[in-house]
């Protein structure tokens, strides 16, 4: 039976179209949708036949649109959206479920352990948190609200500022009571704590740039642990293998509760030279939601409760 030309190709298609076409690559597409690649290149050329046009121009290690598949990408990107902010909207108006998505780091060390009040205060919303340090596309993932650290260009002009953050040695107070630590210069017999940023994303976690900004030049310390996350770097300090470089809004609680301490004091604390903050970002589509300015309004409570 032959296709007849008023027919819309199938979701399916124009999804593997839509997500190569954002993306100029089917691997990437592939990565996104959970499919492979070899899925993805079969659904765009079923797409082009049956369209009977070429939707992109394949050369080696790279794929460019095509006319036609500029003129195809953006009504398709568009019509998409729609559909996932119509079918978001419905879904999420039945079932009262709050999506939200922030950084790891800011997740387990900050946001996760005040949840358990927002919930005793809106018994009736159902938080679905999304931890990556990716940005993702609030409006395509079906997303209602995230935190972001990030400088206020890229929030956003309707973005609402929590907190900036400030950077400084923290410890367990067993290493405080070893009466070693008195100047940065004494780092000489501790084990750091690094954050393993291999690209250079947040500097000023670094050791490094942090030793040259309270003029230690030079000063090699006893031994050093590196770790993929920020959160591992905490959990090691409050089990005294080292010092680590705390973050103001996300080690707050502990200092609190005494069971990280300041070595060298106040004197030595630093904040990223960008303006750098975090903010919270609303996705268009969920700025009426009344669980979504629920969980702004409660946030921006906590934000001045830790200030406090």
């Amino acid at each position: 039976m032959h296709k007849r030309a008023h027919d819309l190709p199938s979701l399916d298609l124009l999804k593997g179209f839509e997500a190569s076409a954002r993306n100029l690559s089917f691997t990437k597409a592939a990565v996104e949708l959970f499919v492979t690649q070899s899925a993805i290149s079969r659904q765009v050329k079923t797409l082009e036949d049956q369209l009977g046009v070429s939707l992109f121009r394949r050369r080696h290690r790279e794929l460019r649109l095509t006319d036609a598949g500029q003129t195809l990408y953006k009504t398709t990107g568009e019509a998409l959206r729609m559909l996932r902010d119509a079918t978001g909207r419905l879904g999420k108006s039945a079932s009262g479920v709050l999506t939200v998505t922030t950084m790891m780091s800011f997740a387990s060390l900050w946001l996760v352990p005040r949840l358990n009040d927002f919930r005793r205060l809106h018994p009736e919303i159902e938080v679905r948190l999304s931890a990556t340090n990716e940005f993702k596309d609030l409006e395509r993932e079906g997303i209602d609200l995230a935190v972001r650290y990030c400088v206020p260009k890229a929030a956003g002009s309707g973005a609402v500022r929590l907190f900036g953050e400030r950077v400084f040695p923290v410890c367990a107070p067993a290493l405080l009571r070893s009466g070693e630590l008195r100047s940065p210069q004494d780092i000489a017999r501790m084990v750091l704590l690094h954050f393993d940023d291999a690209d250079r994303r947040f500097p000023w976690l670094s050791w490094e740039v942090w030793l040259d900004l309270v003029r230690a030049h030079g000063v090699k310390p006893a031994g050093a642990l590196r770790l993929s996350h920020y959160d591992q770097v905490i959990q090691a300090a409050l089990e005294g293998q080292g010092l680590a470089l705390g973050r103001s809004p996300l080690v707050t609680r502990w200092l609190k509760d005494g069971k990280l301490v300041l070595p060298f004091g106040k004197r030595y604390m630093s904040s990223p030279a960008d303006s750098r903050a975090y903010f919270i970002v609303t996705a268009l589509g969920s700025a009426s939601r009344p669980e979504t300015a629920a969980f702004s309004g409660w946030l921006q409570g906590q934000a001045r409760a830790a200030a406090e």
